[in-house]
């Protein structure tokens, strides 16, 4: 965009804030704090208000320490002039804490961490004005670094299709704003001329009247998109049966036509925790999300990690029979094709290999079929011949987000072949990243680059609390209900990865994507690769001595004239298995706890 362009979009900007400001409310410069061991049952009174500091948040030192924040939050009737009476109530958070608890008048009602960082808590239901909330949190500081509560918003909403909130109908604003920046930023003007008129004294007469006046400017804005419109040049493809890559616009008028949802929960096998916590976080994010597919039928969910179902099946078997029926269903997918999603550089070859032959023999054993999607989203970088030793353990896809993180040149391929020196190739995507909500915004924003980049409609997006698991929420499966139902929103359908990635890869011009012939190296935590040496040299130890206990054994048996013992064997394999789980991303590189 040019400096007239951006001018635009940040004019249209502010006067979204204002129509959203008509059901949302900061309520951030309004804590009483108490630094230090405290109860919910505390009198807040003598308590001193808690400052902001430059970058307008509450914040306080590292190391584990205590602070509770106190609020009563009196429901207003209405909000410059925008009645909220009948909304519902809820309080949106953002933290940065090694544990959070949010207690309403009284009774906890969440709890949170370091990665469930971004709750929205109900308070009302059904706003009747004058009522008082005692709100509270208890938020204990990281250990490595300084604790912060960054967000605290009231959100009202309406339940009525036909007579959404001012907020509701800002965000979808924005994402058609959005839009008009990434394929006719020309229009730009029109955009801004069509918001100026948004007229505010119709507040003063009939709430109503000022949304339905809002839903028609929405029309115009929205006729901007419409078909034919400045279509953008995809980057790759030519006509074919389908055309191209790029579509052309919904009879609705919207680029983006539609956004795949997928659930999801990064778990790492430790980091700033230890392994036996991991079983826990596995447990309550399975536990969860079988829970939320009973709710929501067409809750699509994958998950990688052979060594984390072994242990479900050995110690949680109710929980893995759940997991095995919805596998058959087609709810829930299994992903990955390794043992863990272990570090790519460290590691030997044998090791790559073995993490694929152990991974696919349990999912073929357990689960029916081996996968076709290498799922490694937070690995820090990937040896050249991993391509071929996918294609040789029956895995066709690889999947990461971790090159988003580069912090010196931006990766040029969102979606391309990966070709290894012998020319064994994986088609490979770089994903939206992992640990996000259902946010309108955010979505739109990786439709729209993904559609600029790859000139395909239609985006894949991981949503689900990740890092310590958690996965997808029941807020956010309801926020996605919502969205779907919105007129200018693409629309939202669940899929899994391989039913996704069999899409792009059987189209006529799939060859025509980009190939990528090199490493995929990772300009972010470089110092992972000499940081805790004897981690470094204790694997490369296993990796020689298991070798060598292969080698002897086989030696033996073929000296001697027997079988290889299958007690032997099983020793061989566990210790492998073993060797394997330390290999994890967050182990070797030795960027977990000192002690790990």
């Amino acid at each position: 965009m040019n400096d007239s362009e951006q001018s635009f979009v940040s004019s249209i900007e502010i006067s979204l804030d204002r129509l959203r400001n008509l059901s949302q409310r900061d309520l951030l410069a309004g804590w009483k704090m108490f630094l230090g061991a405290g109860s919910v049952d505390a009198d807040p009174n003598d308590w001193e208000l808690a400052s902001l500091n430059q970058k307008g948040q509450i914040a306080w030192e590292r190391g584990q320490q205590e602070i509770w924040l106190a609020q009563k939050v009196v429901m207003p009737i209405d909000l410059d002039g925008y009645p909220v009476t009948s909304l519902s109530c809820r309080l949106a958070f953002t933290w940065w804490a090694e544990l959070a608890q949010v207690f309403v008048d009284g009774r906890l009602v969440q709890e949170g961490d370091l990665f469930d960082h971004s709750p929205r808590v109900l308070l009302m239901s059904a706003v009747v004005p004058g009522t008082a909330v005692d709100v509270r949190l208890r938020l204990i500081s990281p250990g490595h670094d300084i604790g912060a509560l960054m967000r605290s918003r009231l959100i009202f909403e309406s339940a009525e299709p036909t007579n959404p909130e001012p907020g509701w109908l800002a965000d979808e604003l924005a994402t058609i704003v959005k839009q008009v920046a990434s394929f006719a930023p020309a229009r730009l003007g029109e955009v801004a001329g069509i918001i100026d008129r948004i007229d505010y004294g119709l507040l003063g007469v009939d709430s109503r009247r000022f949304i339905e006046h809002i839903l028609q400017l929405k029309q115009e804005i929205k006729g901007i998109l419409g078909c034919g419109g400045d279509l953008p040049t995809p980057p790759f493809g030519h006509p074919s049966e389908e055309g191209t890559f790029y579509s052309s616009s919904s009879e609705e008028g919207i680029l983006v036509n539609k956004i795949q949802l997928l659930g999801h929960a990064h778990l790492d096998m430790a980091w700033l925790w230890e392994v036996s916590e991991t079983w826990e976080a596995a447990e309550r994010t399975f536990r969860s999300s079988l829970s939320l597919q009973q709710l929501f039928p067409d809750l699509t969910f994958c998950h990688s990690t052979p060594a984390l179902y072994e242990w479900m099946e050995l110690n949680q078997p109710e929980i893995f029979a759940g997991i095995c029926q919805q596998v058959r269903a087609g709810k829930w997918e299994i992903v990955g094709g390794m043992w863990i999603e272990p570090d790519l550089n460290l590691i030997s070859g044998e090791s790559i290999a073995r993490q694929i032959i152990y991974g696919q023999a349990y999912n073929r054993s357990r689960f029916g079929a081996h996968t076709q999607v290498a799922w490694l989203p937070d690995t820090f970088g990937f040896c050249w011949q991993l391509p071929q030793l996918l294609q040789q353990g029956g895995i066709d896809y690889f999947v990461t987000q971790k090159f988003l993180w580069n912090d010196t040149t931006q990766f040029p391929h969102q979606l391309f072949w990966w070709e290894a020196p012998d020319g064994s190739r994986v088609m490979s995507l770089m994903s939206s990243a992992i640990g996000e909500g259902i946010d309108p915004l955010k979505m739109m924003d990786y439709a729209c680059k993904w559609q600029t980049d790859t000139g395909i409609n239609e985006s894949l997006y991981l949503f689900g609390i990740g890092d310590h698991g958690g996965g997808p929420t029941r807020d956010m499966l309801e926020l996605a209900d919502r969205w779907s139902q919105s007129d200018v929103f693409p629309d939202l359908e669940f899929t899994t990865a391989v039913k996704y990635l069999d899409k792009l890869a059987n189209r006529a011009d799939s060859q025509l994507l980009p190939v990528w012939r090199d490493e995929l190296y990772l300009e972010f935590h470089r110092g992972c690769f000499t940081t805790h040496a004897e981690q470094k040299r204790s694997n490369r130890l296993c990796e020689d001595l298991l070798y060598q206990a292969e080698l002897w054994s086989s030696i033996a048996c073929i000296v001697s004239q027997q079988d290889y013992p299958a007690d032997l064997k099983l020793q061989i394999e566990t210790a492998w298995k073993q060797t394997l789980f330390n290999q994890f991303h967050d182990i070797i590189p030795g960027l977990s706890l000192i002690h790990i």
